[in-house]
């Protein structure tokens, strides 16, 4: 049993609370570097499309899980990423500027989006960013000149300098170096008096603005950030799959990333990748089991959908914190047997009055 003696205000807002998150943290990082040499093609492409979709998560994270808006239009603003990095390295625009403004762009459409999110909350946004997202996803396709339209859109290689990122394992150290640095920027967010106000407005509006936070600031704030994550994870997604067509943007992408921060573990970085390797490997799992199971169970058209609600389901009414809820009861369980007490991470909500007369 670890017993943490604090002293100090910056002790309690240290990125690593003890040497032992040094220790562990800097062995994943240098088993994610040395993966190329340890892992196939691809296995590594896989591993590729972790870290781009967990950037992705961790912008839909902080919206969903740290501020607690709904979005179910988020795969809108992989869309524009994608489609903004594809058009300007099309045309001659270097990579690390292209990139940029795919972030940027992506930024300014999310605050455009987040302006219902003033006067909207709950189920009513979850609606108006979903019509958000077929309206893009129709301007995807009408808009021929810039995207291709239906017949879709070939994505040249990025490269930096003269230096062409054509290969796999390139690709690989270059969606590393930004899923580490998206991480530790998150992370450096919600320690600042910014990410603590993400939270307050999350957990209640009216005390949060009781304390002098201006709600339609921070709210607006949070889609932009959000939205600029996911455009950098979709000029990512863009360059790695390297084409692009409208109903890669649709409603079943958002609705799998939505699956994958609460499967994940709303409320926590580490969900954000859990939740992305959940996403990655589930479609592999279920191709693989087809031949175990009957034929007209197998070959059914819908089992993907119908495994996912099942998955869904089960993760709501037995695991609501998701799987790094799981692994933190776990991780508790042997740290301070055998105090551990089954109930020790219900969670309880505590209500103003004025909530309870809303």
């Amino acid at each position: 049993m670890r017993f943490i003696f604090k002293t100090r205000y910056e002790q309690d807002i240290a990125l690593a609370k003890h040497g032992g998150h040094r220790f562990w943290y800097g062995l994943l990082v240098l088993a994610l570097f040395a993966a190329p040499w340890l892992m196939s093609e691809y296995g590594l492409a896989q591993m590729t499309f972790v870290l781009i979709y967990g950037i992705v998560g961790l912008g839909l994270m902080l919206l969903a899980g740290f501020t607690g808006l709904f979005s179910i239009g988020h795969a809108a603003f992989l869309g524009v990423g994608a489609y903004t990095e594809a058009a300007l390295v099309g045309i001659g625009v270097p990579f690390p500027i292209a990139l940029a403004c795919a972030m940027a762009i992506s930024a300014a459409v999310g605050v455009i989006v987040g302006l219902p999110a003033l006067r909207v909350k709950g189920m009513y946004l979850g609606i108006s960013t979903m019509a958000f997202g077929f309206i893009v996803a129709e301007v995807f396709a009408r808009w021929e000149s810039v995207t291709g339209g239906n017949a879709g859109k070939h994505v040249k290689a990025p490269a930096i300098g003269g230096w062409q990122l054509d290969s796999g394992t390139e690709f690989y150290f270059l969606c590393l170096v930004l899923a580490i640095v998206s991480t530790l920027g998150i992370l450096n967010l919600l320690r600042s008096p910014t990410g603590r106000a993400f939270v307050a407005i999350r957990d209640s509006e009216i005390s949060a603005q009781s304390m002098g936070i201006h709600l339609a600031r921070y709210k607006t704030l949070s889609f932009a950030i959000s939205a600029a994550l996911a455009g950098l994870g979709g000029a990512l997604y863009a360059h790695m799959i390297k084409f692009l067509s409208p109903d890669q943007f649709d409603i079943i992408q958002s609705i799998d990333l939505l699956l994958m921060v609460v499967i994940g573990g709303l409320g926590s970085v580490h969900g954000a990748f859990l939740g992305a390797i959940f996403l990655i490997a589930m479609p592999q799992l279920i191709n693989a089991s087809k031949d175990y199971l009957p034929e007209v169970i197998g070959q059914a058209p819908g089992l993907k959908a119908a495994v996912y609600g099942l998955v869904l389901i089960a993760f709501v009414l037995f695991e609501p914190l998701g799987l790094y809820g799981r692994w933190l009861k776990i991780r508790t369980f042997f740290t301070i047997f055998p105090f551990y007490r089954k109930g020790m991470f219900k969670r309880q909500k505590s209500f103003q009055k004025s909530d309870r007369l809303r």
